[in-house]
């Protein structure tokens, strides 16, 4: 089973800013579309920001483009987050997950087609 590990996660005061990485273990990311979801207490986990195989194409959720930064780096087989000017509607557990042969509107906004998530990592925005 492939699988994700998220780290970066911490808690953060408003406006501040963190990291994510997202490492694959056991299988390649080459041709594997990213997605970075979250999940904050009492919603569902909605799509954050998604990139496609190569890299070349983005997509955001509209409240967080501007502040935030998908990318990869195949060589690494890593996927990471920035995020800047954190609020505190940021706060929740953010994971990634992987898909193919979708728009990465799409991806992100139905979610990908995988039954496998990583444990995530928690990003709290409180003062």
């Amino acid at each position: 089973q492939s699988q994700f590990v998220e780290s970066g996660g911490g808690l953060v005061q408003p406006g501040g800013s963190l990291r994510l990485s997202c490492a694959a273990s056991g299988f390649s990311l080459d041709y594997s579309q990213i997605g970075w979801f979250r999940q904050a207490p009492g919603k569902e986990r909605e799509g954050v920001a998604c990139i496609s195989s190569s890299g070349a194409t983005t997509y955001y959720a509209d409240s967080v483009k501007g502040r935030f930064t998908i990318s990869r780096d195949n060589a690494k087989n890593t996927a990471y987050l920035q995020m800047n000017s954190l609020t505190v509607e940021d706060t929740g557990v953010y994971y990634c997950a992987k898909d193919r042969g979708r728009t990465l509107q799409a991806m992100c906004e139905t979610g990908p087609r995988t039954k496998y998530w990583g444990q995530g990592t928690q990003v709290t925005v409180s003062s």
